[in-house]
């Protein structure tokens, strides 16, 4: 699908990985919608970004605001792709040094921002793209994003592989459920990406074990690679059903 001109909704698009995305779909012409909590930078970005960028407020697990925010991209014309970005992890383990049980509700925080984010906005954007004209063959497309979590969940990672996991699970049946619909589904599965969240989280000299770690090209991920990839999912039509890892080869350890 060609970007320019199209309405592209990037949920989770005022930072790093989505802001990237944001920042490249645009200059390819495409007349972006970012969707952010209403704390985030989303609407000083979108003004930056000039043009048609819109912003819009949503958690991305409340059918209401997601709605909402579709609404405000629909003033950009009907809706023709989703890059899905907004995700986080806890650090959880199945029990404590003390014996005692995992946290339930951490882990139930961290599915439902993940999976039933996903769900959502899988959902509800299909919604709209199935009942629109098609565009050379096709009527949209949805870009959702895992992790490499999902195949080499770390310890303390059990919340954050199991929903990136379910992520990997959706992209394949979210496809064939959507093929006659004229919708594709991909999915994107980062290694280690230079973010505000990495920078924040994680000591220098982690994120200098963590470059070591990576074999080739020794370093970590940049948001401007993961939107090279969502851009390209985008334009290419018969990428479908996928899940992409995009970290460097890398495998990651126990911990």
């Amino acid at each position: 699908m060609d970007i320019a001109g199209k309405s592209i909704v990037v949920a989770g698009g005022a930072s790093g990985l989505g802001l990237a995305t944001a920042e490249r779909l645009a200059a390819a012409g495409g007349r972006v919608t970012i969707v952010d909590l209403p704390q985030s930078d989303g609407k000083a970005q979108a003004k930056r970004l000039g043009g048609d960028t819109r912003f819009a407020t949503a958690d991305v697990t409340d059918a209401q605001q997601l709605t909402e925010a579709l609404d405000v991209a629909a003033g950009n014309g009907p809706l023709r792709a989703v890059v899905h970005t907004a995700g986080r992890g806890a650090r959880i383990r199945l029990t404590t040094k003390a014996g005692e049980p995992g946290d339930l509700g951490q882990f139930k925080t961290v599915v439902d921002l993940n999976i039933v984010g996903s769900y959502n906005i899988l959902r509800l954007a299909a919604s709209r793209m199935a009942t629109q004209d098609a565009l050379d063959g096709e009527r949209g497309v949805i870009v959702l994003t895992a992790s490499v979590a999902a195949f080499e969940g770390q310890i303390g990672q059990i919340a954050y592989a199991a929903a990136k996991a379910g992520i990997v699970g959706m992209t394949i049946t979210a496809a064939r459920d959507l093929a006659s619909a004229g919708v594709r589904v991909c999915t994107i599965a980062p290694g280690i990406f230079d973010t505000p969240l990495v920078a924040k989280g994680l000591r220098s000299d982690i994120i200098e074990g963590l470059r070591a770690s990576v074999p080739f090209p020794r370093r970590l991920g940049t948001p401007p690679e993961y939107a090279a990839l969502a851009e390209h999912i985008i334009g290419n039509s018969y990428l479908n059903g996928e899940t992409i890892r995009l970290d460097g080869a890398i495998r990651m350890a126990p911990r």
